[in-house]
């Protein structure tokens, strides 16, 4: 009887089992998608050139080699079409002429303005 009893329950077991949904498939942790744009703060040399421009405007930052006498190499241009995305406020300049602005770039471009922002005054050109 008790053989038939636990039969029977296994018969039960069985189908509750089926019943059930299957788990749901493990997930592999995976790294988010690269952002394809990113905010670049850039110190622009001349704070009236900043004032002409306006956020979604396009730009291309120019750098000339920092040099006390004025020598040292050819202006680069290191960003083209670069998207103006935040403009300093009036008032917001620095004392000795220099303009905050933030761009919309690549990555990789964003890495040049930051280098090349500590070698060398920058300046942008309207597209």
């Amino acid at each position: 009887m008790t053989a038939a009893a636990l039969a029977a329950a296994g018969a039960a077991g069985a189908d509750d089992l089926a019943e059930r949904p299957p788990p749901p498939p493990v997930r592999k942790a995976h790294r988010p998608a690269a952002v394809p744009l990113v905010s670049a703060p850039v110190r622009i040399a001349d704070a009236a050139t900043v004032r002409l421009l306006r956020p979604g405007d396009r730009v291309d930052v120019i750098a000339a080699a920092n040099s006390p006498t004025g020598e040292g190499g050819e202006a680069r241009v290191v960003a083209s079409g670069a998207r103006v995305a935040e403009v300093p406020r009036p008032g917001e300049t620095r004392s000795d002429g220099g303009a905050l602005v933030v761009l919309s770039v690549p990555r990789s471009t964003a890495t040049a303005l930051a280098g090349a922002g500590m070698t060398s005054q920058l300046a942008v050109t309207l597209c």
